[in-house]
């Protein structure tokens, strides 16, 4: 789900109906017809992924493929926006069909695609090893307990500091909140990050209530968001702001303009994704060779990001189910996941954060890796979409039109019990 799929949070998805899903899809080797017979569940499967970033899963497809020439994998590419992609998912999946084996889901579909048993759950025969992966992604596919997606790639928020301005890194927001006087010394914004009223401002929401010990929803999904820790994060993003510490662009700002600010010397601070860190290091940067990158800070540490990325489900249809399970696992092999972390594709298995030579090219590897195990899933809820709408409205509301924290969140809960 993405806005930019790879690197950043997605829009809130509405159904949008008359899109088919052949209209946007083109092959790659091998075909979903013919070719090895069913028995077992095997045989050739389709594989379908937006897109954007595509082009790294054809390049996995083509080493299976190469390795597997009875059980082929045929790529379809779905549209490039989220909405587009998953209306074409639900078309396929609400029709019984079977022309798709393996979806790549943006992390927010899963508990919508598992409550409407369109996913084989990954138990019994299709049961997968989840040990060796970052478990905050595994949770992303996880609905009611149940593992119903494996986790492909993912991305992690990171603070982006200009050291020319905050040589020192801060451990908590306050003590960020302390350093603003720095940024108004050398005429820059101290933080920028992304709070127009669109899924950003959710993710970010999310991610300020979650860093004071607040949830949107319980372990059972019933809604939180009026609990004193999730108003006292929401009242810690509110009181920035309206302090000028969080910068007053951020309220028309998305990923694009916050990378701008940053690398143009307009914010001292800004929370982004790693896209952002090559960006900043070469030129026309004017931050190049003068920033670090840390974890997100929250009221007593590290503070807490939201999960993007996307998981692989299987379709409940599929006839050949067993390659299909082979075929995610195959996605996140170490070869494969090193390969991800070489094209700016954020791994799920967490060795690959590890690795020194990596880390010695891509030098925010250790933050993200400490930004990922401290990440939690958005809502795992079918009614996710109108759950965003909910924050969104009311995190703005508050934000910009004077709303008290109290009324925010009380409303917010109730747009969230109102969506089921």
């Amino acid at each position: 789900m993405a806005l930019r799929s790879t690197w950043k949070s997605i829009a809130a998805v509405v159904l949008v109906s008359g899109l088919v899903l052949s209209g946007c899809s083109k092959e790659s080797t091998g075909s979903s017809s013919g070719g090895s017979s069913n028995e077992g569940g095997r045989g050739p499967i389709t594989y379908a992924m937006g897109k954007v970033d595509s082009e790294k899963l054809q390049h996995v497809i083509e080493k299976w493929n190469s390795v597997h020439p009875d059980e082929k994998v045929t790529f379809k590419e779905l549209a490039g926006e989220a909405d587009d992609q998953r209306d074409s998912l639900v078309q396929t999946l609400q029709a019984g069909r079977d022309d798709i084996d393996v979806m790549a889901l943006d992390v927010v579909w899963t508990a919508e695609f598992a409550a409407n048993q369109w996913l084989a759950p990954l138990e019994g025969d299709l049961a997968v090893d989840t040990s060796g992966l970052l478990q905050s992604t595994v949770a992303s596919g996880t609905y009611n307990n149940k593992l119903y997606a494996l986790p492909q790639n993912t991305n992690g928020q990171l603070l982006y500091r200009n050291t020319e301005v905050m040589p020192e890194s801060p451990q908590t927001f306050q003590e960020l909140v302390d350093s603003c006087s720095k940024a108004k010394d050398a005429k820059q914004e101290c933080l920028t990050l992304q709070l127009k009223q669109y899924e950003g401002l959710t993710v970010n929401t999310i991610g300020f209530m979650e860093g004071w010990g607040g949830k949107v929803l319980d372990d059972s999904g019933k809604p939180v968001v009026d609990s004193e820790n999730s108003k006292a994060g929401l009242k810690a993003l509110v009181d920035a702001y309206t302090a000028g510490n969080i910068s007053k662009d951020s309220t028309s700002t998305t990923e694009e303009e916050t990378a701008q600010a940053f690398t143009e010397g307009k914010t001292a601070y800004a929370i982004n994704w790693p896209y952002m860190f090559d960006l900043a290091g070469k030129d026309p940067s004017k931050v190049k060779d003068k920033f670090e990158v840390q974890p997100l800070v929250g009221k007593d540490g590290v503070g807490v990001s939201t999960l993007g990325g996307f998981n692989n489900g299987i379709n409940v249809n599929s006839k050949h189910k067993a390659t299909a399970k082979d075929f995610i696992e195959f996605v996140i092999n170490e070869e494969n996941q090193t390969y991800f972390a070489e094209n700016s594709f954020p791994p799920v298995l967490a060795s690959v954060y590890d690795d020194q030579a990596l880390i010695e090219k891509y030098p925010y590897f250790p933050a993200l890796k400490q930004s990922l195990e401290n990440a939690v899933p958005r809502p795992a809820s079918p009614f996710y979409p109108k759950i965003s709408k909910a924050i969104q409205d009311n995190a703005y509301a508050a934000l910009t039109a004077g709303k008290s924290v109290d009324d925010a969140t009380k409303d917010m809960k109730a747009a969230i019990e109102a969506a089921k």
